[in-house]
C-alpha cells in the first residue's frame, strides 16, 4: 500500500535534492557577535562551525514542520431539540420500529 504525502517542505527537498552537488560552498552573512559565540561553542563542543550551523538548521526545520497547523474538523452537534414521542421505549426495538411505521 503506497502512502501519499501532502506536498510540502519534505517533498520539495526530495524533489530538488539532486540539483546541488555535495561540494557546493555557501556564503553566510552573520552578525559578528553571533559568529564569535558560535565559534566558541563549536570549540567547546569539539565540533566544526559547519556542523553546529547544520544542527541548528535541522532543529529549526523540525520545529517548523511540527508547528504546521492542521485543519480543524467541525463535527455536527445535536442541540437537543425534539426527541422521542411520548410512549416510545428507546430500549425496545419493537417500540422503535412501530413508531417508525406510524410516521410513514
Amino acid at each position: 500500500m503506497e502512502r501519499r504525502q501532502k506536498p510540502g517542505l519534505r517533498t520539495f527537498s526530495l524533489r530538488y535534492r539532486n540539483l546541488y552537488h555535495w561540494l557546493v560552498k555557501t556564503t553566510l552573512d552573520l552578525n559578528d557577535q553571533l559568529l564569535i559565540e558560535a565559534k566558541a561553542l563549536a570549540a567547546r563542543q569539539r565540533t566544526s562551525l559547519t556542523r553546529l550551523i547544520e544542527e541548528g538548521l535541522q532543529l529549526r526545520l523540525r520545529v517548523e514542520t511540527a508547528a504546521t497547523p492542521r485543519s480543524r474538523v467541525r463535527l455536527p452537534v445535536f442541540k437537543g431539540r425534539g426527541g422521542l414521542v411520548a410512549g416510545v421505549d428507546p430500549l425496545s426495538n419493537r417500540s422503535l420500529l412501530e413508531a417508525a411505521d406510524d410516521d410513514a
